[in-house]
């Protein structure tokens, strides 16, 4: 029978053709027959008799009872089977499975029911995997055949020119490529209700559902006849919509797309009229759509299939939510394999027929050879991988630096004394002394040395507050903690110091470096404010500490009591007020020896004639005196005179009032 410029039903193929459907491989080739068997093929597995058990993933595995059915399912051969077949293998026979087992050099041990025993039958099944997934990847990258861009249809192929293609979304997510022929044959079968399946897109406020039946039940068959009239029977449609329904929300800003839910999420809320008319819409699709699942939940329970074109976000209607018709992981959701439109019942009819319409061709085995090949040369050639350069072992190790490995203890430790050397150095005293009160004991005390990891200009809390000029810190550390300011500075420390940009103390002189380059914590410091905190501290305790020391001391050259502070005090002032003093007698020097300035030249005031009015808008009868007088001046001037006439009436309310008091 020829199969010439005919379409077909997916669920209705005629049996001529279905007999003669052989799958095509990823090039598009017919699979060459298959070679006779050999003489050590295992003989076929022996087929379960009514009553009998049989394992669904192992070939020829037949039980008498429970007991063996669950001591199979502990074997090492079934295990195999079930991790092979979950990574796309096909599983293998008992015997089969003996010889691999023969040829791994770590013996498996039998199917053992202790615990003990458990792990090392894991370990030693993965390794059987992991050797048989090595030995089944191609021998080098050249041999290989080039990956193929995925498609959405699957082929089939039937002698001598026809070709049949189906979206392979319609199989099932479970069922591998190599038997899609016998889903494909089981299709051809309704059953006692049918096949139905349900549809279901949203997009732009628009909503689209509907529940089809695709197959109609084995009982239902079209068997033509004549009509009352003697007309012939119209044959009944391979698909039937049992139930649909659409409607549309106003959730989207018209020319801008967009819903109004992600627009908020993406900016502040909107507080426009139609923004608010958006999100009720929102609200109003959701709540429909639901309310349509729910009373449509007995047919989408009975359905093969459920196709959703939805967003992201908008699919979050379907599925996620208290009390969801559909589950998040429902084996039957498909999304459609091709573009789609705008949600109408007229576009879910096109996507259902696009789906069940079997795509037909009709080439020819020399056309299908020349478009494998074109095919394979169009394909992009794999880059060849350079091989690194071998490099010595010497400079491995110095192009590696040794990175510590860090205990939790150590990493906590360390964590703690970066936000401590952070405190000191911001000069946030309430949270350090919070912070010293909890943690103070466990990182040793005051005077424990700094770490080296932290490369801090210091070797103790005092030092590194010193130098990062922190007065409040440094203050408290002396007075509060009794830091020792005896201690040395370490030697890095001070061979990377110098005196530049150190502060001037005045008349408080210098001390040279002790022996070695020794240095202090008061010497440390690069303000004077710091270090007038260590001379107070000595005049105010001057047992606690040798402050005055060189050779073993703090080496602060000199105390600073309050009656000295005082004392410098004064002598600002005096010296500030000898510098006013001085300023006063040479502004005195300036004016004597300067000349007197002119007397000011008064201009003559403009006569105003009457091609050139005055200013200001002329009131009928004239304006008045004051009026008069200032109408040419200029704002400087008249602000002048203001102040002049005020002054004036100043003075004749004061001699009023004296007047009448001696009165």
């Amino acid at each position: 029978m020829s199969h010439q410029f005919q379409q077909y039903h997916l669920f209705s193929l005629p049996r001529d053709l279905l007999d003669t459907l052989v799958p095509r491989n990823d090039l598009n080739q017919v699979p060459e027959p298959s070679t006779p068997p050999r003489t050590d093929t295992p003989p076929p597995p022996p087929q379960p008799t009514a009553g009998s058990r049989a394992c669904n993933i192992c070939l020829g595995a037949i039980f008498v009872d429970v007991d063996d059915q669950r001591a199979h399912f502990r074997s090492d051969w079934h295990r195999y089977n079930v991790k092979i077949r979950l990574n796309g293998g096909e599983p293998v026979a008992e015997a089969q499975f003996a010889q691999l087992v023969d040829g791994l050099e770590d013996s498996i041990s039998g199917s053992a029911s202790s615990s003990d025993s458990d792990s090392d039958d894991s370990d030693a099944v993965a390794a059987l995997v992991h050797k048989t997934r090595k030995l089944a990847r191609p021998s080098s990258p050249e041999s290989s055949t080039p990956k193929l861009p995925q498609t959405p249809l699957v082929w089939f192929h039937s002698p001598p020119s026809t070709q049949v293609g189906i979206y392979k979304a319609v199989f099932s997510s479970s069922t591998p490529p190599t038997e899609y022929l016998a889903e494909l044959k089981h299709m051809q079968i309704g059953g006692e209700y049918g096949r139905t399946w349900a549809l279901f897109m949203t997009a732009g406020g628009h909503f689209a559902g509907a529940i089809v039946r695709v197959k109609r039940p084995d009982g239902d068959e079209d068997d033509g006849g004549l009509t009352k009239k003697g007309k012939p029977r119209k044959p009944k449609p391979e698909i039937e919509v049992l139930k649909h329904k659409t409607f549309h929300r106003y959730t989207t800003r018209r020319k801008q797309g967009g819903s109004q839910g992600l627009n908020d999420n993406a900016k502040s809320k909107a507080v426009s009229a139609g923004a608010m008319l958006r999100r009720y819409g929102e609200q109003a699709l959701r709540d429909d759509i639901r309310n349509l699942l729910q009373d449509w939940a007995d047919d989408i329970h009975d359905c093969e299939r459920i196709w959703i074109r939805a967003s992201v976000s908008n699919r979050r209607i379907f599925l996620d939510y208290e009390d969801a018709v559909i589950e998040k992981g429902d084996e039957r959701l498909r999304t459609f394999p091709f573009p789609t439109r705008r949600p109408t019942q007229a576009e879910l009819s096109r996507c259902l027929q696009e789906l069940t319409r079997v795509k037909v061709s009709h080439l020819t085995e020399e056309a299908l050879r020349a478009q494998d090949e074109a095919l394979l040369a169009s394909l992009p050639k794999p880059k060849p991988q350079p091989a690194p350069a071998p490099q010595p072992e010497a400079a491995k190790q110095k192009d590696k630096p040794a990175v510590p490995q860090l205990s939790p203890e150590e990493e906590q430790l360390r964590d703690k004394w970066t936000r401590l050397l952070d405190m000191i150095k911001r000069g946030r005293l309430d949270t350090l002394k919070t912070f010293w009160d909890r943690e103070g004991a466990a990182l040793g005390g005051v005077n424990t040395p700094v770490p080296d990891w932290t490369d801090e200009k210091g070797g103790t809390l005092l030092q590194v507050a010193a130098h990062s000029g922190q007065e409040e810190i440094t203050k408290w550390l002396l007075e509060d903690l009794r830091a020792d300011p005896t201690l040395d500075v370490p030697s890095s420390t001070v061979a990377a110091e110098d005196d530049s940009g150190v502060e001037s103390d005045g008349d408080v002189p210098r001390l040279p470096r002790g022996k070695g380059g020794r240095r202090t914590a008061y010497e440390l410091a690069r303000t004077k404010a710091v270090r007038d905190v260590f001379r107070r501290c000595a005049a105010a305790h001057p047992d606690w500490w040798d402050w005055l020391g060189t050779e073993h001391g703090a080496r602060v050259p000199s105390v600073l009591s309050s009656e000295m502070e005082e004392g410098r005090e004064e002598k600002k002032k005096a010296r500030r007020k000898g510098l006013k003093d001085k300023l006063k007698e040479r502004e005195k020097e300036r004016e004597a020896a300067s000349p007197p300035p002119p007397p000011p030249v008064e201009e003559p005031k403009p006569r105003k004639t009457k091609e050139e009015p005055g200013n200001g808008p002329r009131k009928l009868g004239g304006a008045s005196g004051t009026t008069e007088s200032v109408a040419g001046l200029t704002p400087e001037m008249r602000a002048k005179i203001e102040r002049e006439r005020r002054a004036r009436a100043a003075e004749a309310r004061m001699k009023a009032l004296q007047g009448g008091g001696r009165a």
